[in-house]
């Protein structure tokens, strides 16, 4: 069954191109570039086209399809994984926060190579991002915030709503709903998205830090279900630097930033290939690589 390490044949890589001027403080969406503004360290846009293209020379490597949106000026169209999000035969289009509506536009390409019965718009008040949807085996995990916090923080991107209908529209999986530490303005502490703060890699491993999670059942179900020996448990500063946030090539091979020495030194110590891609300036916008992926089709 697809899933997040299924060999990868095709994907869509986000664009740095004409991303865009350095936003206000106030038109910041997430807290690290809250922070990068306010520090005057946000990126410059050479430094993300080189991170990109060298992430787009380990597909091409590996014989990966790379799509690209449609090039939209002023627009920061780096982070393709919410935007849509692919489950099975289908794409979703979500229903996205308003500053990054505009978005869409640029993956009209992208949507065209399916038929149009397998794109699927989700209705209103349905809210998701695909950080927050997560395929693994018979199991769909979806992060989420409860309705409180949905109502006071904008890094809020999924809600109950969406729980309950991804439970409906894939009745073949056992969808496991993980609630959410959210901030709008700490990045030690908001867990944007799940990747931010889980990820199952290889058949049976897993990146995690659990005070991304609101409740405990959901750390201890996660112990229990790939087994504490299988999982890798990053730090404070580790998830603020978005350890959790690799991307699975295929079950034995994945990508991970260069300046993570110990977490790629664990990973080739059980036996994953590791394609180390720098990609630290990327980060500094509060997304790595699963966020700036979009897989397609996976074997």
């Amino acid at each position: 069954m697809y899933d997040e390490s299924a060999p990868l044949l095709e994907l869509v890589l986000g664009l740095a191109k004409d991303f865009g001027e350095v936003p206000t403080p106030e038109e910041c969406y997430d807290p690290k570039s809250y922070e990068n503004v306010i520090r005057g360290t946000y990126p410059d846009q050479k430094d993300l086209i080189k991170e990109m293209e060298g992430l787009k020379n380990v597909f091409d490597k590996y014989q990966v399809k790379v799509h690209r949106p449609n090039n939209i000026e002023d627009l920061n169209q780096i982070f393709a994984r919410d935007i849509a999000f692919a489950l099975e035969d289908k794409i979703f289009v979500p229903n996205i926060i308003k500053e990054r509506e505009d978005e869409i536009d640029g993956i009209e390409n992208i949507l065209d190579l399916f038929e149009q019965d397998c794109i699927i718009e989700l209705e209103e008040g349905i809210r998701a991002e695909g950080g927050d949807i997560m395929p693994w085996k018979d199991m769909l995990f979806i992060g989420y915030s409860g309705e409180e916090d949905f109502g006071k923080y904008k890094t809020s991107r999924t809600n109950l709503k969406a729980v309950e209908y991804f439970t409906q529209m894939f009745p073949n999986r056992t969808v496991r709903a993980i609630e959410l530490v959210k901030s709008d303005k700490d990045p030690y502490v908001n867990a944007l998205h799940l990747d931010c703060c889980f990820q199952p890699f290889g058949t049976h491993h897993a990146i995690l830090y659990p005070a991304g999670m609101k409740n405990a059942e959901d750390v201890e179900f996660i112990h229990s279900y790939f087994g504490q020996e299988n999982i890798i448990e990053v730090t404070r500063d580790e998830f603020y630097h978005m350890f959790p946030n690799i991307f699975s090539i295929n079950r034995t091979t994945v990508i991970s930033n260069a300046s993570f020495t110990r977490l790629n030194d664990i990973l080739e110590q059980n036996g994953f290939t590791v394609e180390k891609v720098p990609y630290d300036e990327i980060s500094k916008m509060g997304g790595l690589f699963r966020c700036t992926t979009l897989p397609l089709i996976r074997r």
